[in-house]
This record gives structure tokens, C-alpha cells and sequence, in this order.
């Protein structure tokens, strides 16, 4: 903002030197001749003295020669200048004898120069006017600048920069941290603007003044109730505000932004956090598969759905993708082929039943935890393949005041569609406390060791114990 500033200064003095430069000079011309015509009235007085003094006889007729030859000296010598002013300004102070009238001497001679002032000269143009007139040009230029211009583009480089959180250096950054306060206090003033507002917004959230940053939000919000973009990025600040989780508030600012735009992918992005939260793999899934088939392709957004998708062990494709490109392939074959691989899908018989396809067992917490775990931390048992998908095939949720605890998990607990644990015949059984609630393992958080298990085990043993 500073180098604009000065340009902006610097550009003023130029212009406003060209403008009154003229007229100041103007003016100073026009106040040499004035003084030349006072300097003659002064002579004409003192030659009517020297007169008078002659006359009384207080002076004799060599004094009376002597000081009326310094007189007629002096006058010539006015003259003079006055006839060397520029040609543009001769009005005002006009040659020695031809326009100045003489005095006539009761000698009978005439003393050049010494005669009355011109009836009217030119008025010069005073200094005030023209300090009145830079401030009516300074004063107009800012306020065209301030109604037709951008402002707040003066705030917006030092934003940005936070934003980006690159190239500033400290002074810089408190320069920018003075342009944000000015931007609020000016957001005060002018509650209605809505660019002032998301600009705000994205200041305080790159400061990582996220409480500041959800307040400005509300108020943008209130202005732009239905911009997609501008309520993921509210529930986004919103979430860090709560420990970064995305439960509550932040949730229904999203199911807002998807209903404005369901192909927002930072709105499908953090939604799939969302689920994932709540151990809805399933959900969180389907929410990254979007977000990566409407993010532009190599993006930060593509990759970070790809990473969620790989870390859960789920496809990178949808789930409609799927099952439309099988409707596609099944409608393709004849229809005893399909018949055919109706039958093969399950033993010739009959389905499994539920017993025959779940597990069961109990889950203990070694006494010497006991003083590291809180009743409201979360307990997570979990079944996965042994070989296979590295996502869970079925989740159940509790707390540690429920330990011990005997569990039963089956295909009604799955976490992606069209993919049960009956479908694996080996499986590895684990349970976990987290202080978080996170279903992804975390650093602190305490964990069986693996079981091995297959469909239909009823004496499945685990044991959280120290490491």
C-alpha cells in the first residue's frame, strides 16, 4: 500500500506544480510593478516636500538642484525596471516617460517619471487562491477515486499474502495484520459489503484467527446466503473453532452447500471427513469418490481424495460408476449366462444364515490401563480381511465404561456398499481406544493385538493391553 500511496502523492505534487506554477508566477509578476508604482507616489511626495522646503526657504537653490537630481536618479532608475518586465506584463508597469505622467516643475521643467499611477492595473492573482485551488484538486481527485475506484484493492495484496502465508517477512506481516484491523473498522462502518466481508473472512482464517474468521462469515452469509463456496469455507473455519470435528454446525453448513451446489468439491471433501468422523465409511466414500470425479485433475483437492480413498481401502471410482458399467456388462451376456451366475453366487442349497456369517467374542481392558482411560473414550472393534480391501468390513462402536463387553459383528455393520465380511474367509479382529473418537488410528491410542478369525467364530478373544 505504501508504494501506491507515494506514487499517488507524487503524481499530485507533479500535476498540482504544472497547474500553479502559471499562476504563481503570474502573480508575482504582477506585484513588481505595483511596487514600482509605489516607489514613484513615494518620490512625488518627497519631490513636493523638496518644493516646500525651497519655497520657506529652508534650503537653497544648490541643495534644493542636489536632491532633486538624486530624485530624478532614483525615478530613472524605477523606470528602468519597470521597462525590462516581461512583454506580458508591460500593462502593469509601462516604460519611464511614455506612459508614466510628469510633474510640472515651478521651474517650468517637468521631472520624468514622477506622475500619477495608472487609473487601474490588473488584480494579481493572490497566493490564497491558488492554496484553495490544490485543495479542490487534491480533494476531487480522492473523491472520484474513492466513488469510481477499488479501495479496497489497497487491502487486498497485504491479505492475500496471509492467505498464501508466503513472502512476508515480519514487517510485512504486521503491515498486513494493520490492513486487516483497518478493513474491519471499516467492515464496521459498512456492514452491507459483501466482498469486505469474505475478504475479512479469508484474513482471519489465513491468521488462523478462526473465531474471528466464523463471525465474519455469519455476517457474509446473512448478505450471500446460498453461495456454495462460502458456506464450505464457513463449516471449514466453524470446525476448527470445535477441535476440529465437523459435527454439529459445520455438518448442516455443508448439506447447505450441497444442496446449493452438489458438485462443490471442498463442500464433498469435508463432508466425507464428516462421515468418516462418525465411522460411516461407506458415506465418507461415496463423498470422495465425488469430490475426486468433479476436482480438476492433479489438483491439491484430486490428491487429497485420492489419499482418503487409498488410507480407507476403497475404490477410486463411485459406486454408480460401478454398478452402471456392471448393469452394462450383465445386459451384454445372454440371459442363461446371467441365470448362471445368479446360482454360482451362493452354494446350491441355500444362503448362509446370520449366525453362520458373523463373530463374536469379548474385548477386556488390562487393569494397569485403567487410570489412562476415561468412561467417554471410544472403544472400536473392528473386522477386516485378512487379505484384502485395507478398509474395515464391519465397525462397532462403544465407550470404555462398557468394558469388558462381549460384541457380535456381522454384514449388517458393513462400511462400503455391495462388500460384506461373509464374503472373506479369513479375517483379522482388533479393538482400539481412542481419545478422539477418530476411527483412523492415532498416535496415544490403545489397541489389541490382531486376531485371527473366520465367519462364524463365537470365542474371539480380546485383551487391550500396555505395549
Amino acid at each position: 500500500m505504501n508504494g501506491f500511496v507515494f506514487a499517488a502523492a507524487a503524481m499530485c505534487v507533479v500535476v498540482l506544480w504544472l497547474i500553479l506554477r502559471p499562476l504563481l508566477s503570474r502573480a508575482g509578476a504582477a506585484a513588481a510593478p505595483q511596487a514600482g508604482q509605489l516607489n514613484l507616489a513615494v518620490l512625488r511626495d518627497q519631490l513636493r516636500e523638496l518644493e516646500a522646503d525651497r519655497e520657506q526657504g529652508s534650503i537653497d537653490a544648490e541643495a534644493y538642484a542636489v536632491s532633486r537630481r538624486e530624485l530624478e536618479q532614483r525615478v530613472a532608475e524605477d523606470v528602468h525596471l519597470g521597462a525590462t518586465a516581461p512583454a506580458d506584463h508591460a500593462t502593469a508597469a509601462p516604460g519611464a516617460n511614455a506612459a508614466i505622467e510628469t510633474e510640472s516643475d515651478p521651474r517650468g521643467g517637468a521631472m520624468p517619471g514622477v506622475g500619477a499611477a495608472p487609473a487601474s492595473a490588473p488584480p494579481p492573482v493572490a497566493r490564497w487562491q491558488a492554496v484553495v485551488l490544490a485543495f479542490v484538486l487534491v480533494g476531487a481527485a480522492a473523491g472520484l477515486y474513492a466513488s469510481l475506484g477499488t479501495p479496497q484493492a489497497l487491502v487486498a495484496p497485504e491479505a492475500a499474502s496471509v492467505a498464501t502465508g508466503q513472502g512476508l517477512d515480519p514487517h510485512t506481516s504486521n503491515e498486513a495484520e494493520a490492513m486487516v484491523a483497518k478493513l474491519a473498522e471499516r467492515m464496521a462502518r459498512e456492514p452491507q459489503d459483501p466482498n469486505g466481508w469474505a475478504l475479512l473472512a479469508r484474513s482471519y482464517s489465513a491468521m488462523g484467527r478462526f473465531v474471528a474468521a466464523s463471525g465474519a462469515y455469519a455476517r457474509l452469509i446473512t448478505l450471500i446466503p446460498d453461495d456454495a463456496q462460502i458456506l464450505a469455507d464457513y463449516a471449514d473455519v466453524l470446525a476448527m473453532t470445535q477441535n476440529q470435528k465437523l459435527h454439529g454446525e459445520p455438518e448442516r453448513l455443508l448439506a447447505r452447500a450441497l444442496a446449493a451446489d452438489p458438485k462443490n468439491v471442498k463442500a464433498l471433501i469435508l463432508s466425507g471427513d464428516a462421515a468418516f468422523e462418525r465411522t460411516d465409511l461407506a458415506a465418507a466414500a461415496i463423498h470422495w469418490q465425488a469430490a475426486l470425479a468433479n476436482a480438476t485433475p492433479n489438483s491439491e483437492f484430486a490428491q487429497m481424495a485420492r489419499d482418503n480413498l487409498a488410507h480407507i481401502g476403497a475404490p477410486m471410482e463411485g459406486a454408480a460408476t460401478q454398478r452402471a458399467a456392471a448393469g452394462t456388462a450383465a445386459a451384454s451376456q445372454p440371459q442363461a449366462a446371467q441365470s448362471a451366475a445368479g446360482s454360482a453366487a451362493l452354494p446350491a442349497d441355500r444362503a448362509p444364515s446370520a449366525s453362520a456369517t458373523a463373530i463374536s467374542g469379548r474385548v477386556e481392558l488390562d487393569p494397569l490401563l485403567n487410570k489412562q482411560v476415561a468412561d467417554t473414550d471410544t472403544v472400536f472393534i473392528v473386522a477386516k480381511a485378512a487379505d484384502g480391501p485395507r478398509f474395515p468390513l464391519a465397525v462397532l462402536r462403544k465407550q470404555a465404561r462398557d468394558l469388558p463387553l462381549n460384541f457380535t459383528l456381522d454384514d449388517t455393520m458393513g462400511m462400503m456398499p455391495g462388500v460384506k465380511m461373509s464374503q472373506f474367509d479369513k479375517l483379522v479382529v482388533t479393538a482400539r481406544i481412542s481419545k478422539t473418537g477418530n476411527a483412523i488410528a492415532a498416535p496415544g491410542d490403545l489397541e489389541s493385538a490382531p486376531q485371527p478369525a473366520k465367519p462364524g467364530d463365537t470365542q474371539i478373544q480380546l485383551r487391550i493391553s500396555p505395549k
